[in-house]
């Protein structure tokens, strides 16, 4: 008798296991904006498992700051400072500044996107500005909807041939993507690209990486922050090894090419633009492939006009 409660118990743990793994891999794979969802429709005052995460998310972004005094920066409450980070967001997203998390804009948030903040320094790089517009120095010059980083950082006119190279074991399906990319940005600008085998003597250097790096911007998994780079003259440029990505468009892969084309952008100098056909929007959807767009075209000439 004990015998047979032995094997009924073991067939249920048999049974048991594969639910489990799945479970498992299902938590390993869930993006980690997706508890965003779960604070639909929360606004100022509210007090919610998740609001904590959510000001992690826009500190990550730029939008919040708290100093050490703040009385909420370590609490579940929906307070003052967060619905003005949710405001100014909204804002950036062309959506309804309501400073509530309305369907709109837990859309938007939950999308994966490049690493690189919004806002950097305090400084916004989405927000629009006005042809023939000036700014005074060390502020974000913006003309129509695209941006630069704060103190338009470029690179010198005698570094207009550019080296690039790739970390070693980086995949081969993605040097032809990457090589394009860079050729896409030659035809639109005075700038040449030469790839060379010599990763860490190349100008621009480009890997795939994993969650912390040690660049001081760690990837977060699959479906968060898929790629990032760094303003003129660092030269780095991080593809988020969790991530699935595809030479063509591909459901449920994120394109090589248009993510690099995006992350070039960063490398040259731009930052984010409001237009979302624009190829320096921050988020890209997987199996989405876009082009260098007019906006992207007319920012690189402004920075080195």
């Amino acid at each position: 008798m004990e015998a047979v409660k032995l094997i009924s118990s073991l067939s249920f743990l048999l049974l048991l296991l594969p639910l489990l793994f799945s479970s498992a891999l299902a938590d390993q794979n869930r993006s980690p904006f997706e508890f965003i969802n779960g604070l639909k429709g929360c606004h100022k005052g509210n007090k919610t498992k998740g609001i904590l995460e959510l000001k992690h998310y826009m500190e990550k972004f730029g939008y919040l700051h708290y100093n050490h005094s703040s009385l909420h920066a370590n609490d579940e409450e929906f307070d003052n400072l967060l619905e003005e980070a949710v405001k100014t967001y909204q804002q950036n997203y062309h959506m309804k500044a309501t400073g509530t998390l309305d369907s709109e804009t837990v859309s938007q948030m939950t999308k994966p996107r490049c690493g690189v903040p919004d806002i950097i320094n305090g400084t916004n790089s989405m927000r629009p500005g006005r042809k023939g517009n000036h700014h005074r120095p060390g502020s974000l010059h913006t003309v129509g909807h695209y941006s630069f980083f704060p103190n338009r950082p470029r690179w010198p006119s005698n570094k207009y041939r550019l080296t690039y190279g790739f970390l070693s074991g980086t995949p081969n399906e993605a040097i032809g993507p990457v090589a394009r990319a860079f050729q896409k940005w030659a035809s639109a600008t005075h700038f040449t690209f030469t790839q060379v085998q010599d990763y860490q003597s190349a100008d621009l250097q480009i890997a795939f990486e994993r969650r912390d790096h040690g660049d001081g911007a760690p990837f977060d998994g699959p479906g968060g922050t898929i790629a990032h780079a760094f303003a003129p003259t660092r030269g780095w440029f991080h593809y988020d090894k969790d991530e699935r990505f595809s030479v063509g468009p591909t459901p449920g892969a994120f394109h090589l090419e248009t993510v690099a084309l995006h992350e070039i952008g960063h490398l040259l100098g731009l930052g984010h633009s409001q237009v979302p056909g624009a190829i320096m929007f921050p988020s890209i959807s997987p199996g989405v492939s876009k082009g260098l767009h007019d906006d992207d075209i007319q920012g690189i000439n402004a920075l080195y006009q």
